[in-house]
């Protein structure tokens, strides 16, 4: 019999401490008005001394399976996406493994910038549909204030620490994942990036000299990129799914800048009540947003048992990913999803309804980038005019 993946437990774990624009105000040349036009961020959580990616990872993980009413022995495996992992070799996910006592699993750490949370989730449906696997725990986990230059307003000003978790386990029934899209572009690797470091530049006076350590992010090419490849997404997979377009209850995107949601909404036509927005509260948290979104969607009431939610991320690499799900955690109330026994009309109706909608999208998309095409000459006329 097919397995499916379903999410019965999730969790999250952020540090107590929160530093809001108005502390940033006295670190940097920055204000508050600055960072909520820009960014839509008016505050982020920063891990304090103790706390780092694998002490967020069991905290998120207790809670998961305390939801799920499940014991970590139980756990067949653990998936942890991160970018800033306690230390580069043990993999964070074998020190998680064993602090939770999930004595049975096996564990790997993905990296996959901010859609590590998306490929971690359609990488553990695979193991469970293959019939590997039944409960597999999918974690999304950052603590980059460890890795943000501190001096440099461009990027402190977007990041902050979190994690949330999952777990995904074996069901009967169709549910969890309906469609996928994974994709990457390494044209663009440099676009988001700590230079040093690695094998490349290891660790040495030189990188502490040049700060190459820190992260650095080429923001133009980042905004193109992720408003392009969102709508993209977004669209792919909701037309793979089977699914009308308005059978989709909720879009959880990446967290990454409120102007980049915003576009993307507008390219998709969508109502803002139908997009899950937590940034200002969080900043841009990577692999750890969009779970963290998910469990705030959940405890705020916007996802209900039975919908049908997207989640939809992109980052380092340059990569991107998304996917449709049913959101069903309740084993007892598991029912056939009625996509392909839809009533025989509305499948006629189906692909005049799927190109009408795809139409809409690439217009809108068209005119928008004609618009920021027309505007940014002016933008930076302003400019030059401001600093005389």
């Amino acid at each position: 019999m097919k397995q499916y993946g379903r999410i019965t437990g999730w969790g999250k774990s952020v540090p107590a401490r929160i530093l809001t624009n108005f502390d940033l105000e006295q670190m940097v040349d920055t204000s508050d008005e600055w960072i909520v036009t820009r960014t839509g961020i008016r505050e982020r959580h920063i891990v304090g001394p103790g706390e780092t990616t694998a002490t967020m990872s069991l905290e998120a993980c207790q809670r998961t399976l305390k939801q799920a009413n499940v014991s970590p022995e139980d756990v067949d495996l653990i998936i942890i996406a991160t970018s800033t992992p306690d230390y580069l070799c043990p993999p964070v996910s074998s020190m998680v493994q064993h602090q939770l006592g999930a004595t049975r699993a096996s564990a790997f750490t993905l990296v996959a910038g901010c859609t590590g949370f998306v490929y971690g989730l359609v990488t553990a449906s695979q193991f469970i549909e293959s019939g590997m696997y039944e409960r597999v725990l999918v974690v999304g986990a950052e603590a980059l204030s460890r890795a943000v230059d501190w001096t440099d307003r461009a990027t402190c000003v977007l990041f902050g620490d979190g994690c949330g978790a999952v777990l995904v386990e074996a069901s009967d029934t169709p549910t969890g994942i309906l469609s996928c899209e994974l994709g990457s572009d390494g044209s663009d690797w440099d676009a988001l990036m700590a230079p040093g470091g690695g094998c490349v530049k290891p660790f040495g006076e030189e990188v502490l000299h040049n700060r190459e350590h820190y992260l650095r992010m080429d923001g133009k090419r980042i905004f193109k990129f992720a408003t392009r490849k969102m709508a993209e997404a977004v669209t792919n997979v909701v037309q793979a799914s089977g699914l009308f377009w308005d059978d989709i209850d909720l879009i959880i995107p990446h967290q990454a800048n409120a102007r980049i949601t915003d576009l993307a909404m507008r390219r998709l036509g969508v109502e803002p009540e139908k997009m899950m927005v937590n940034v200002d509260r969080y900043g841009n948290t990577s692999a750890a947003s969009i779970p963290l979104a998910l469990c705030d969607a959940l405890e705020e009431g916007r996802l209900q048992s039975g919908d049908h939610v997207v989640l939809v991320g992109f980052g380092a690499g340059l990569t991107w990913g998304a996917a449709v799900l049913h959101w069903q955690p309740e084993p007892e109330s598991e029912g056939l999803i009625n996509v392909e026994d839809s009533p025989l009309l509305a499948s006629l109706f189906k692909p005049v309804r799927n190109a009408v909608w795809n139409t809409q999208v690439a217009a809108r998309a068209r005119l928008q980038d004609m618009t920021i095409a027309a505007m940014t000459p002016i933008h930076r006329l302003q400019r030059r005019i401001m600093r005389k």
